[in-house]
């Protein structure tokens, strides 16, 4: 497959259509809901039943790379943000988050009333909802959950509990992928096939390792253990139970001692990798996609899985320009906005037609059989639904394991702690 590069400035770009922006007689107001309740459950702070008139503004977080509007340099050709601009009249800013725990806090500012939404990932969206933070949706709003890939689906999806809690839906699903193996051709040899690599203690890449600076890593530990050490009984990375957690935390530790820098911001593992400081280590499609610019790199499936996200776009629950953000919720879902997204961002939609745009889109720049590029980790292995299933799809870890200890799991604040102590 050519590069990345290439591609944007050979390619012209995906048409990007317009989306359908609801009832202009709406008011784009909800039914109050009562917060948490006191049997366990969660009830909205609010929910969204219809889209009125653009308020002519939009305030959005969201991970660097998915609200493209044409002026970042060398990729000119990506846009989708001015298009929904002219569309609906609502002008987009932008403030873009490095972590999910920046997202959270981002989120909270003003009573929730300085944003109207985020592209929230797993580790985040579960504790916007637990917050009251953001609301629910009526998913009749959103023609285009028909096409939404089986797992992520609100109507029984086997992996959607990052966004679907207590039988609510909150927010619209966008881009999913995995975090996979990334290495150095040069140096990395044979080519992997686990993540040993990435975890023992004599690793023969000792100072070249990278690994994902966050709580939520502490997944990944759970994950390598399920394989390597099978008598902790982990059935699920994100429901560990004191003695499992202990495990992954000290597998943590074993680890830093061959870390030669963890990254948090995508540009500086695909400066790593570029300038040789990194070799090997956990990494997310677009990393890959643009540190093979560069820099003699291949990404593999381990043999121990994978962990995964899946980002939904949320509305805050007090948004100042809603129907603003209903209306861009509703174009993120559309296939060929998501389909722009995934060549540029190197993931898939959750619209199982985007990757049929994509193909489209691969073919006409490169002829024949350029669509099987479709059926790569690059892209997530678009539209597959027993991959999407097989990812472990970040998720907040809670108490309430949710699998019948109860709660005697360990919390996401806890990982938090955790973390801080692993880094030093």
């Amino acid at each position: 497959m050519r590069s990345a590069r290439t591609w944007l400035v050979l390619v012209s770009v995906l048409a990007v259509v317009a989306a359908a922006c609801g009832d202009d007689g709406g008011g784009g107001g909800g039914e109050t809901g009562g917060g948490e309740t006191g049997g366990g459950g969660i009830e909205p702070a609010v929910t969204y039943s219809e889209i009125g008139e653009g308020e002519g503004a939009l305030e959005l977080i969201a991970w660097h790379g998915y609200t493209e509007d044409g002026t970042t340099e060398g990729y000119e050709d990506y846009d989708w943000i001015t298009p929904f601009e002219a569309d609906t009249g609502c002008d987009v800013n932008v403030t873009y988050a490095d972590t999910s725990d920046e997202m959270v806090t981002l989120m909270r500012q003003g009573g929730g009333s300085v944003y109207d939404g985020v592209s929230a990932s797993g580790d985040s969206s579960n504790r916007l909802i637990a917050g009251g933070d953001v609301g629910a949706i009526d998913t009749a709003l959103f023609p285009e959950f028909a096409n939404v890939i089986a797992p992520l689906n609100p109507d029984g999806g086997t992996n959607n509990g990052h966004y679907v809690v207590d039988g609510n839906v909150y927010g619209t699903p966008y881009m999913y992928g995995p975090n996979f193996l990334m290495y150095n051709t040069e140096v990395v040899t044979p080519a992997p096939t686990s993540w040993a690599d990435t975890w023992e203690a004599d690793s023969p890449y000792a100072g070249s390792v990278t690994a994902y600076d966050s709580p939520i890593f502490i997944a990944d530990a759970a994950m390598y253990l399920m394989t390597t050490n099978p008598d902790l009984g982990i059935t699920d990375p994100y429901e560990l139970s004191q003695e499992q957690f202990d495990a992954a935390v000290s597998l943590l530790k074993v680890q830093a001692d061959i870390i030669g820098s963890y990254w948090a911001l995508y540009t500086d593992e695909i400066d790593g990798f570029v300038d040789g400081s990194m070799n090997i280590g956990t990494a997310w499609p677009v990393n890959f996609s643009y540190a093979e610019l560069d820099a003699p790199v291949d990404a593999v499936e381990p043999s121990e899985g994978m962990t995964g996200w899946a980002d939904t776009w949320m509305i805050s629950a007090n948004a100042p320009h809603p129907n603003c953000m209903l209306q861009w919720m509703d174009w993120t879902m559309q296939p060929d906005v998501q389909a722009e997204v995934g060549v540029f961002y190197g993931a898939a939609g959750s619209n199982v037609q985007s990757c049929d745009a994509i193909k489209t889109f691969l073919v006409d720049a490169y002829g024949e059989g350029s669509d099987a590029a479709v059926d790569t980790l690059r892209y997530s292995n678009c539209g597959d639904a027993a991959f999407l299933d097989s990812l472990y799809l970040w998720r907040t870890p809670q108490v309430d394991c949710g699998d019948g200890r109860g709660e005697v799991c360990i919390d996401y604040s806890e990982w938090t702690q955790a973390w801080t102590e692993i880094r030093g």
